[in-house]
This record gives structure tokens, sequence and C-alpha cells, in this order.
């Protein structure tokens, strides 16, 4: 039977087998088959289904978007090695080495068009100006701060500089004796964000290892300061 990768980046994270007959489904929703927990993914993102010798993927109207090999689509026969992108994950369509795979594809009549992002913007935009899906249009993405722990919800990083600290006027204020009234700052730069150590015997801590002038910040890093724990990440 086939095998669907989930990777993130480089690292694998789960293997699942999908059953002739059977389907599976993708998403944010613990009910899916197999779970993104990640805020680009739709709560029921796609499915893959076993029909006849193939298998077909479908997007289920989902906000982003699916892409199979960089290439959005609203449905797609599997072939060996495919890659589909869910929000930031990557999904690895692969065959056994002994195992009978279809001779050809379904006729071209069954074929759901496969197309370029950017082809298929263009073609919407001259059919119905304006007319363009929120998975295809360019927009700024939201970058937030979510508690792991000392304290609940998110901050949206909406300004160009974050302040961090004991100090009540801090956008994020943080309890310890060794704090610095104002211990750290998040500065918007044009090309992503940085964290920078300000003062106190308390520094700041990205992914376990302590800031001591200053880092750009990448996406799930993991901020640690006194009595907070924080998750850097990036809503599409």
């Amino acid at each position: 039977m086939p095998i669907l990768t989930l990777k993130f980046k480089q690292n694998v994270v789960e293997q699942y087998n999908i059953e002739k007959g059977k389907s599976i489904t993708i998403g944010r929703m613990d009910k899916n088959d197999i779970v993104i927990a990640n805020l680009a993914v739709s709560g029921f993102h796609a499915k893959i289904d076993s029909v006849d010798d193939g298998f077909l993927l479908t997007d289920l109207q989902s906000k982003n978007g699916s892409f199979v090999n960089d290439k959005i689509a609203a449905s797609h026969w599997l072939q060996h090695g495919d890659v589909v992108t869910i929000g930031k994950h990557n999904i690895i369509f692969t065959y056994g080495p002994d195992e009978k795979r279809p001779t050809e594809g379904p006729s071209n009549m069954d074929q759901t068009m496969v197309m370029d992002t950017d082809s298929y913007r263009d073609m919407l935009s001259k059919s119905s100006p304006g007319a363009v899906p929120p998975h295809a249009a360019k927009k700024e993405p939201t970058v937030v701060l979510s508690y792991l722990s000392g304290g609940e919800g998110e901050v949206e990083l909406s300004k160009k500089l974050i302040k961090i600290g004991k100090d009540s006027s801090c956008d994020i204020v943080v309890s310890g004796l060794t704090v610095g009234q104002t211990a750290a700052t998040i500065s918007k730069k044009p090309n992503g964000y940085s964290l920078s150590y300000v003062s106190g015997m308390s520094k700041p801590k990205v992914n376990g290892e302590a800031v001591k002038t200053s880092i750009d910040l990448k996406e799930f890093d993991v901020i640690e300061l006194g009595s907070v724990k924080l998750n850097f990440f990036i809503k599409e």
C-alpha cells in the first residue's frame, strides 16, 4: 500500500499507510486521520480517496489551498513522488519498492487541471477582475507570539517595536526578581523580526539558548524570559 510521509522542513513527523478502498482526511482538527496543528491549515483541509487503481487528492475548499509539486490543485491524481503542500508541511506520496503502480493515470476527461499559482491568479483576474480567491491573493502575513506558559492567548506583532519586561508599560509583562524593567524587545525589520536583550540579570532565551545581544527570529522559535514562554509564528 502507498505511504504518506508527513514532513516539516527536512524533518519526518510521521508516516501513514493508505489502503485501497479507504480514504484519509487531512486538517487541523483532531478528527482527521492526519492532523497538522497549524493555524495555516483549515479544520478539514483536504482528503485522499482510493478510487479504482488510483488515489485522488481533493482540496476541501480550504482557506489557504492545497498544492502539488508547488502548483495549486483543486484535485489531483497522485503519482509516485508527488509532494503535497498543506500550510507549512509537506506530504510525500510514494509506492513501496515492490508495489504495483497504475500503468497510466485516469483519462484526460477525468483529470482536474493543476495550475501554476501565478497563472491561476492572472487568468482569474482577466475573467473577473478583482475575483482572486483568498488562498491565491498575496496578503501581508500576521505575526504573533502565542503563550505556551505564563499567560494566555496571543500577542499580535502589529507595532514596529514590542517591549518585554517587568514594567507595567511593556507590551508583554513578565514577573521575576532578576527580570529587567524592559528586559528585551522584538523589532520589525524589512526582512523579518529580531529579538534583542536590553537589561536585567535574566537574559531572554530562544530555543533554550541565552540571547546576549540580538538574534533574528524564525517561525516556531520558542522564547523564554522569567515566568513566560512564547511561541513565535506566522498566521497566513
